[in-house]
């Protein structure tokens, strides 16, 4: 079902009311350490100003508990977005209540006000706690525009509750639009050959996509964390690595599958392990089928893994990308995914980066520009690929 668009909207001398995603990482100082949300957001938002809209945006920052805590302040992204934006950016230091509504009112053409953490109230996260929530925001608003995908996954007040009180007026952003452009075609008909490069630490919250994968790709090639699930799974020793024990027999399950269904599944071939995770630490390189020491713990691919590897990924036509094979934040762990970072960012296949870790490691080495399209959701990335639609979206109005 096509939904209606930024596009569709008589925006002059109208107030837009829109849900961004600004939960980016901040340091000690409260400085805003990656704004790739934030930049992505700017096409929705400067249209909504050139076309003569004022314009109310609203969002979540990290996990404050449902309650006010500076550090988790947008007021340090509405400095940011003055700045990107060389044009004033007024905060409102509360999303609801009367002085929020007054600032609200006196908003003029052209001009923005960003509100307050929305989690800094219980009602966000559970809209069933206080429906006035969502009703209260929805009055800052002649129409209500979505350009979240981050959160697109959730159904919280300010992205599904709050479309109810926009009957015909809900529209999705230029991001979402964006983002939905790249992703649908990996469930319904990719290009071939088309792989999925896994990672991250849990297998339990991406079973999902993975399961709904196989009978789309023609290669899976898992690491990260997850693959010592797999790797137990087969009996390998893993020493003291992470793994999950309930996800086993689903590990079982999905290497059969993919066996029975011709569907090539890649194991790293060897390993980083080390006894500590630490800068300083010592770690070595082992063969995989010779299993890890029990005192010891696998924290990355090795160099046989990635050269193995880089040869079938540079012959896809479209490779999709979640999670980080090692463990990034120590940069001895990091070269693993830097050196398959590296070498999709010059192939010539469709390369969809799915949010999270991975995001944060090519930008970190400066490749964002190399992969046809980063996602700016990890976990709603996964989940539209699994299903096909997402709760926030389809809140939003029909076409």
């Amino acid at each position: 079902m096509k939904k209606l668009s930024l596009h569709d909207l008589d925006l002059k001398g109208k107030k837009v009311l829109m849900r961004v995603d600004f939960n980016v990482p901040l340091n000690e100082a409260l400085q805003i350490t990656d704004d790739t949300r934030i930049v992505a957001s700017l096409p929705s938002i400067e249209y909504v100003i050139n076309q003569g809209g004022s314009l109310v945006l609203m969002s979540h920052l990290g996990r404050p508990g449902s309650s006010r805590n500076p550090k988790y302040s947008l007021n340090s992204c509405a400095k940011h977005l003055s700045e990107l934006l060389n044009k004033q950016v007024y905060f409102a230091p509360d999303c609801i209540g009367s002085k929020t509504h007054d600032q609200v009112q006196k908003l003029q053409s052209g001009e923005i006000l960003l509100l307050e953490n929305l989690r800094f109230h219980e009602a966000e996260l559970h809209p069933e706690k206080d429906p006035d929530f969502a009703k209260e925001l929805a009055t800052y608003g002649d129409y209500f525009v979505n350009d979240a995908f981050g959160t697109a996954h959730r159904k919280h007040s300010s992205n599904v509750e709050i479309a109810k009180y926009f009957e015909g007026k809900a529209s999705t952003g230029f991001l979402i639009e964006k983002e939905i452009s790249f992703l649908a075609p990996l469930s319904i008909n990719p290009k071939r050959p088309f792989c999925a490069l896994i990672g991250g630490a849990k297998i339990g919250s991406k079973i999902g996509v993975i399961k709904a994968l196989v009978d789309k790709v023609d290669a899976f090639f898992i690491g990260g964390g997850m693959a010592f699930t797999f790797l137990k799974a087969q009996n390998i020793e893993i020493g003291s690595s992470i793994f999950e024990e309930d996800q086993i027999e689903a590990a079982k399950d999905l290497i059969k599958e993919c066996s029975e269904k011709a569907v090539k599944l890649y194991l790293p071939k060897d390993l980083v392990i080390t006894k500590e995770i630490s800068e300083t630490a010592e770690f070595q390189t082992i063969l995989t089928k010779d299993g890890i020491p029990t005192d010891s713990k696998g924290v990355d691919i090795g160099p046989q893994t990635t050269e193995e590897w880089l040869e079938p990924m540079s012959s896809s036509s479209t490779v999709f990308w979640n999670g980080p094979m090692g463990i990034c934040e120590i940069s001895h762990f990091a070269k693993g995914t830097e050196t398959l970072a590296k070498n999709l960012s010059s192939t010539r296949a469709t390369t969809i980066v799915g949010g999270g870790d991975s995001v944060a490691a090519i930008n970190k080495l400066g490749l964002s520009s190399h992969f046809t399209h980063i996602s700016t959701g990890g976990g709603a990335s996964l989940e539209f690929i699994e299903k096909g639609h997402l709760p926030a979206i389809d809140a939003l109005s029909d076409h």
